[in-house]
């Protein structure tokens, strides 16, 4: 039996308006399917559009962070703030960029303990930070990131990457989303052309 992938009313894609619909076919034909936030957050198109153009801002322009250092970002704010659907999805994501089968699993579970680098553990646990406790901030984080080699424009993009997917993480839990099955396996193993 099929459990359903929100609480909330999924609409039927005629339903949809005509640039969400065409972002979604867009997604499907690109992955093969369509992530299950993509009809989830349908439910509202004002919002849908909000979320995916800040979203698409901050995961796909041009960074000091590479794009895995990015989903290392999602993968461990999601971790500690119990989100599954962003620690599958996302996790399927990193371990793609990232050519690693086992980081998003140590990155999910408990960072500290993951095969990264000093920076990438600094990284960490600043996004860790302003996600869970922006108010304690102050500029001697700011210092200790820079200590890392991270400029102010990077520890702008950590910590809006980890503002953003805690309201992510909040709203695939108020929704109760359902991470696609396809995600599950995504970047485990070696394609079959690889092979």
């Amino acid at each position: 039996m099929d459990k359903p992938i929100s609480r909330f009313n999924v609409p039927a894609p005629d339903d949809l308006p005509d640039d969400i619909r065409e972002r979604i076919l867009a997604v499907q034909d690109k992955a093969g399917f369509v992530p299950n936030v993509f009809w989830a957050l349908a439910h509202r198109p004002d919002e849908f559009r909000a979320f995916f153009a800040y979203h698409d801002a901050l995961m796909e322009k041009p960074s000091g962070l590479t794009k895995g250092e990015r989903e290392m970002i999602v993968v461990a704010t999601s971790g500690i703030n119990q989100c599954q659907y962003c620690v599958v999805a996302h996790g399927a994501i990193l371990r793609i960029r990232e050519g690693n089968p086992l980081i998003a699993d140590q990155i999910a579970v408990n960072y500290r303990k993951a095969d990264i680098t000093p920076r990438q553990r600094a990284m960490l646990d600043f996004a860790v930070q302003v996600s869970n406790a922006a108010h304690t901030v102050g500029p001697e984080d700011h210092a200790r990131m820079a200590e890392h080699g991270f400029s102010d424009e990077d520890i702008w993009d950590i910590g809006a990457i980890a503002a953003f997917f805690a309201l992510s993480n909040r709203m695939a839990n108020l929704t109760s989303m359902r991470p696609n099955d396809e995600f599950y396996l995504m970047g485990r193993m070696p394609r079959d052309s690889e092979a």
